[in-house]
């Protein structure tokens, strides 16, 4: 009999028969899938964690699946979570976008439109286009830091949007891409010069540069480590002189004439032109990455949140057609 009813559950739920699930239930489910974690599910929905943990309990019951099992960090969804939430997802955001639910009060401002990412992206290419939207009532918050932080706040509800280095994984987050940063190999005009410029690194590689001290982001040479492989395919070998977690920094070194580094483009287009650094090997194929724009998870009530993201991604678009 049991066995029965069981079935007869799981068919109505799948067919959306006579078996109706709370919406309420869903929208937990849909925070906690998206989030990775009950405690931050919770926040998200202004809830308390055992009123999550109680909702799941009750939709595994009527739907007779397990639905997330525990980690060490959060919850990790079972297959049939990635199948409901796949079912659910654009329904409950349509929904949500209608009602308006959870959103301020009509006489109430938007709330500050939480924005975060890589510092320098955010300095150079981001900050300086923003005046438009605060000039008509826009507020930001804006935080710097590494991908992966970022990106766990933002399923925490921490932030409303995040320009990230690399795609998130997983289908939990949407991320459209933003803009293609290259990467360049640079140094002054007087350390170019004693290695020969770019005709001595055409001429012997890479080992034209052997005793010019390198400045870099980090001591793994992440971004340099990079270029060797791509450009020279071949595996890097050299310790840092100098080491400094904020590109910026690294800049201002090697335009002081400390040794050579590896930047992005954008990072150092106005020291190109002025002759403050040179290129040091201009390869047909450079390594390029691409940044995403993700946003936080669930339709957002906030109206500023989407005029942001518009007006970044239509800048980095018009940027481009210059």
């Amino acid at each position: 009999m049991r066995n029965r009813e069981t079935n007869d559950r799981r068919e109505g739920a799948q067919a959306g028969g006579s078996t109706a699930l709370d919406l309420n239930l869903l929208r937990t489910f849909l925070a906690v899938y998206r989030t990775g974690s009950f405690t931050a599910a919770a926040r998200l929905l202004g809830l308390s964690q055992p009123t999550v943990t109680t909702q799941m309990r009750a939709l595994e019951r009527q739907l007779d699946r397990e639905l997330f099992q525990r980690q060490a960090r959060g919850v990790s969804p079972a297959p049939y979570a990635d199948e409901l939430a796949a079912r659910i997802v654009q329904p409950l955001d349509s929904l949500a976008a209608i009602t308006g639910r959870g959103g301020p009060a009509d006489d109430q401002p938007p709330e500050p439109v939480h924005l975060a990412g890589p510092h320098e992206f955010l300095t150079r290419s981001v900050l300086p286009g923003l005046a438009p939207l605060v000039a008509r009532g826009v507020r930001l918050r804006i935080t710097p830091g590494l991908t992966e932080p970022l990106l766990d706040n933002l399923k925490a509800g921490r932030h409303d949007l995040v320009i990230a280095t690399f795609r998130p994984r997983g289908r939990a987050l949407a991320a459209v891409p933003l803009a293609d940063e290259d990467f360049v190999l640079v140094a002054t005009p007087a350390w170019a010069e004693r290695i020969g410029g770019p005709a001595g690194i055409a001429a012997t590689g890479p080992a034209a540069l052997h005793g010019v001290p390198l400045v870099a982001y980090a001591e793994d040479l992440p971004i340099v480590r990079r270029y060797w492989r791509h450009v020279f395919a071949r595996r890097l070998v050299c310790r840092p002189a100098v080491t400094m977690p904020d590109l910026n920094a690294v800049k201002a070194a090697v335009v002081g004439g400390t040794g050579f580094t590896v930047l992005p483009r954008y990072l150092c287009t106005a020291e190109l032109a002025s002759g403050a650094l040179v290129l040091l090997h201009d390869p047909d194929d450079p390594p390029i990455n691409t940044a995403f724009l993700v946003q936080r998870p669930g339709a957002s009530a906030n109206p500023h949140v989407a005029l942001v993201r518009d007006h970044l991604l239509q800048a980095v678009h018009d940027n481009q057609q210059q």
